[in-house]
């Protein structure tokens, strides 16, 4: 799936940044299309699904309750 988000850029020091307006993401580079392509490839790293490193267990606990 695509969709479309709209960067602000401008020149800082010796480098571009490059910020995304709809989320909060940010990415710089040497020249304003590296900043672009460098935010581009934040927001895929943001928005991919998170996958653990080791998938959950179900254990069963008992618990002793007292008599009411």
């Amino acid at each position: 799936m695509k969709r479309k988000f709209r960067a602000y850029v401008w020149p800082e020091d010796h480098l571009w940044v490059a910020q995304c307006l709809e989320v909060d993401v940010a990415s710089q580079g040497s020249t304003e299309a590296e900043a672009l392509q460098n935010l581009q490839e934040a927001l895929a790293l943001y928005f991919e699904p998170p996958l653990p490193t080791q998938p959950p267990q179900l254990r069963e606990i008992e618990v002793e309750l007292g008599v009411i």
